[in-house]
């Protein structure tokens, strides 16, 4: 299914408003990922052996803002633009291989969708409806399932 005007206005809109708090916003993503699975703290080396507060590390400040902001927010605007979530090949075939190499499940992947529409309606306040979300879910689905192919070929290469 591809995006719809409206869907187009909306993640567009959101993302613009969004983009004034990347930092924060970031950090909540993340710290909402640990939240829903705490186990997924060990998928991270510079989580794994850390008591430290999400908000205090350097290194997942760095990954949070670069995984929300570049992977999945901006990814969510090439929708409208393109029809597809198009990430540059060798992007893509880093995303697969090392997702691949965390091992990385669909389980995984629902748990970042959900923690990212958590952020997002947070974000947006009284804006979020079933509308937005429907967006905001079909451009995560759109880049879960480009990672996910790009794991398969890995894997069967």
């Amino acid at each position: 299914m591809g995006f719809t005007d409206k869907q187009e206005a909306l993640v567009r809109d959101s993302w613009e408003f969004m983009k004034q708090d990347i930092p924060q916003l970031s950090l909540r993503f993340f710290s909402l990922i640990l939240e829903i699975a705490p186990v997924a703290k060990n998928m991270f080396s510079f989580l794994k052996d850390s008591d430290e507060l999400p908000e205090n590390n350097p290194k997942l400040r760095a990954h949070a803002v670069k995984v929300f902001k570049m992977k999945t927010c901006e990814s969510a605007i090439q929708l409208r633009e393109k029809g597809e979530v198009v990430v540059g090949e060798t992007t893509l075939k880093y995303l697969g291989s090392i997702h691949l190499q965390k091992r990385v499940a669909d389980p995984h992947f629902e748990v970042v969708k959900e923690a990212l529409l958590r952020t997002v309606k947070e974000a947006t306040g009284n804006k979020w409806k079933d509308e937005m979300k429907e967006a905001w879910s079909e451009a995560y689905d759109q880049l879960a399932s480009a990672i996910k192919a790009e794991m398969h070929a890995e894997a069967a290469a």
